[in-house]
């Protein structure tokens, strides 16, 4: 494949284009996603490339929306929906969970809800508590929902096309600070396979396992943590649902010590299912230390930049974490 640098955003927009070029049925459609570009102008000049009928600009109502989409998606569409921030599903969480994530089964599928619903989640814009959260691990509880959380631009437009093609709807959840970071990331059609983590590096001393931006932070975090003699593996969890847990079994045996990073607030957050699958799983035997999570706190998140930095981890922390597991167990 030729790769070239793009960024994530861009390579999310390479994705729908690509997709809507090879399949008539693939349409968008959103608030301001026409000929404004959508809020964080990730649909960019979709709108003046496919036209109105399938970049399509949508009143200010998510319930509307996406229960558009599941009808669409029910008579043999392929919707994309853009819902504007994360935050906004709680306006539709009624079509999301009681509709899209059920009717294949309430049907004996006989029909299924190819849709896919993008949605820009996570903090660090200084758009504050109601514009900032990390809801990943509502979907993931939702029996009948996949959910990708891709870290970097190739993923991004890999495991968007993945979630295209995919018959059953896929909550994909973009984190706003990595639309501007660049990667490599192949010209032509690839799908990143839906339930498969990524080994990011390998190291020995323990493994950091990470979703969304806080895989870059890990990354990071991990090359000054090389420097006081601490070698780290990071796993990108990329798929939260299903989560398929050989990789992550396999590294935690091999370091015997595991950190897990979200953003998310730690209290019923997505990282203590990882930690229950570790105890309950065969790694655990090989555990040198207790299972560690950092996590954000259990707040709002605030406004003001200084306490938004401070709610969720950065870098730092996630080497003071590391650093206290190795150094002390």
């Amino acid at each position: 494949m030729t790769s070239r640098i793009i960024t994530y955003a861009e390579a999310i927009r390479e994705a729908i284009g690509q997709a809507m070029e090879s399949d008539p049925n693939v349409f968008m459609l959103g608030e301001d996603i026409g000929i404004y570009g959508g809020a964080f102008g990730v649909s960019g000049d979709l709108f003046h490339r496919f036209g109105p009928e399938r970049i399509r600009d949508t009143p200010i109502s998510e319930l509307g929306i996406v229960g558009a989409a599941v009808g669409a998606a029910l008579v043999g569409m392929k919707p994309i929906v853009e819902i504007q921030f994360s935050d906004f599903t709680a306006q539709a969480m009624d079509q999301i969970v009681n509709q899209a994530a059920k009717i294949h089964f309430m049907i004996g599928g006989q029909l299924s809800v190819p849709m896919v619903l993008r949605a820009p989640s996570g903090s660090g814009t200084g758009a504050a508590a109601q514009h900032s959260q990390s809801l990943e691990a509502w979907f993931a509880h939702i029996p009948g929902l996949k959910v990708v959380m891709p870290s970097n631009a190739r993923d991004a437009k890999g495991l968007l096309l993945a979630a295209i093609a995919d018959p059953n709807p896929v909550i994909v959840l973009e984190h706003k600070l990595l639309y501007k970071t660049s990667g490599e990331v192949p010209e032509e059609m690839y799908m990143t396979p839906i339930g498969v983590p990524d080994l990011v590096q390998e190291g020995t001393d323990l493994v950091i396992v990470a979703t969304g931006v806080m895989v870059s932070r890990s990354i990071e975090a991990a090359h000054q943590l090389k420097e006081h003699g601490i070698s780290a593996s990071i796993i990108d969890v990329r798929t939260l649902s299903p989560l398929d847990m050989t990789l992550i079994n396999q590294v935690v045996s091999a370091t015997g010590r595991v950190l897990l990073v979200q953003e998310a607030p730690k209290h019923v957050g997505y990282m203590a299912e990882i930690a229950a699958r570790i105890a309950e799983g065969p790694s655990w035997k090989q555990l040198k230390a207790p299972i560690k999570r950092l996590c954000g706190l259990e707040i709002p998140i605030p406004y003001a930049p200084q306490l938004e930095q401070a709610a969720v981890p950065q870098v730092a922390d996630i080497v003071k974490h590391a650093t206290q597991l190795v150094k002390e167990n």
